[in-house]
């Protein structure tokens, strides 16, 4: 039986023994932060801190972008922040983090399937649509609002996706917002596929669509589509854009090199991209979800890089990284550990969210609870668009 570790490193009892599940999400929390602070050397925040002039020039600011990140599928803490998993995320531990604004307790209370969970931080409502089913979010998400309230084009707003199963994730069909108001979504596997018809190049490695469910892949039409973003939007060569990806090991190192031609070649204001390797874990593989787990470490800090040295971005560009959702406890007999989410358990309800950049206040942790849905409606104060339908509540530390 794995016990939980203090601070100091003395043996606790088992938390989920004697914890209701709200107790048990805020001791992860907590102890997320004590973690933290003894690694880092960073300060806990109080509740909310007076914001300094900055924080409100910043978010008055007409060039302010917003990046979101899902460190997706989640990773535990054992494998993560606690002492014996920080060597797996060196980059957040070392530049990420003291840089940051650190919540260490976000609990998602939704459905924890990846394009549910996705479509309910990207709408602020936990979402109850089939994980499995290639339609819209239920309700209007992040995307409509700032393009319909802030009367932005369509090409202000985008989402890098990992799977085909994301095609609906940029707009609902909601009355009076729906698809016109949306996100263009690019999906780099199914770029990848239409560029490499017919080649001799093997990128299965790449184009593998979801470990969760392996008969599902959804197909989508034709292929000139993607073509077309690819030497239109992108300003990418097929022959240019297959000889990168052969260099590449992962989906997700697909996705940052099109997030990054994106931002070069576009400069949206608000770009969603969802990583993906962690969702390896399902194959049960200990070693490949560690690899992911360094490898999306890795990613997010690129990520950040190409921020600051984007001349659209620098400055002015606030980065959100946060999990769609945790995994499952090693204690409960009902799921698998690392390998899966099914359970419900506080382990893979309680995540926690990184903020950096403009108008964020760095190497500060702070440990009040927040839902993930909280995401869309602060987003929408800091760039100031109305997400009036959303069920989340305002980040006050962020704002």
């Amino acid at each position: 039986m794995r016990f939980g570790l203090s601070s100091k490193g003395d043996k606790q009892l088992p938390w989920h023994a004697s914890l209701s599940a709200e107790a048990a999400a805020r001791r992860l929390g907590v102890t997320r932060r004590d973690f933290l602070r003894d690694a880092t050397g960073i300060a806990a925040g109080s509740a909310l801190m007076g914001a300094s002039p900055f924080v409100y020039a910043a978010s008055n600011v007409k060039k302010r972008k917003v990046v979101v990140v899902t460190f997706g599928g989640g990773a535990r803490d054992q494998e993560t922040f606690a002492p014996q998993g920080q060597v797996n995320i060196p980059h957040m531990m070392k530049e990420l983090i003291p840089q940051s604004s650190f919540f260490t307790h976000v609990t998602n209370q939704g459905i924890l399937g990846h394009y549910v969970a996705t479509a309910s931080l990207a709408t602020g409502v936990y979402e109850t649509l089939n994980n499995f089913s290639a339609v819209p979010p239920d309700h209007p998400t992040i995307f409509e609002y700032f393009r319909k309230d802030l009367a932005r084009p369509a090409s202000d707003a985008w989402v890098v996706a990992p799977s085909n199963g994301f095609n609906h994730i940029g707009g609902s069909e909601t009355r009076g917002f729906g698809p016109g108001f949306g996100a263009r979504v690019v999906l780099p596997k199914h770029l990848l596929s239409a560029a490499s018809a017919g080649g001799k190049t093997d990128f299965n490695h790449l184009l593998h669509d979801n470990y969760e469910t392996p008969l599902y892949a959804p197909q989508l039409a034709g292929g000139d589509f993607e073509l077309e973003q690819l030497e239109r939007v992108l300003k990418l060569s097929v022959d240019d854009f297959t000889a990168h990806a052969s260099t590449l090991s992962s989906p997700d190192e697909l996705s940052l090199y099109i997030a990054r031609r994106l931002m070069h070649e576009q400069s949206p204001s608000l770009l969603w991209i969802t990583m993906h390797d962690i969702d390896v874990a399902h194959s049960g593989a200990f070693s490949l979800y560690i690899d992911a787990i360094r490898r999306t470490d890795r990613l997010c800090a690129e990520l950040w890089s190409t921020i600051q040295k984007e001349p659209e971005y620098a400055g002015n560009t606030t980065l959100l990284i946060l999990p769609d959702f945790g995994r499952d406890s090693d204690e409960d007999s009902g799921g698998n550990g690392f390998q899966h989410h099914r359970t419900g358990d506080p382990a893979s309800r309680t995540t926690w969210m990184m903020a950096l950049g403009a108008g964020v206040r760095q190497g500060v942790i702070y440990d009040s609870p927040l839902q993930s849905i909280d995401v869309v409606p602060s987003i929408g104060a800091m760039m100031g668009f109305n997400a009036a339908q959303s069920q989340g509540s305002l980040i006050k530390e962020l704002l």
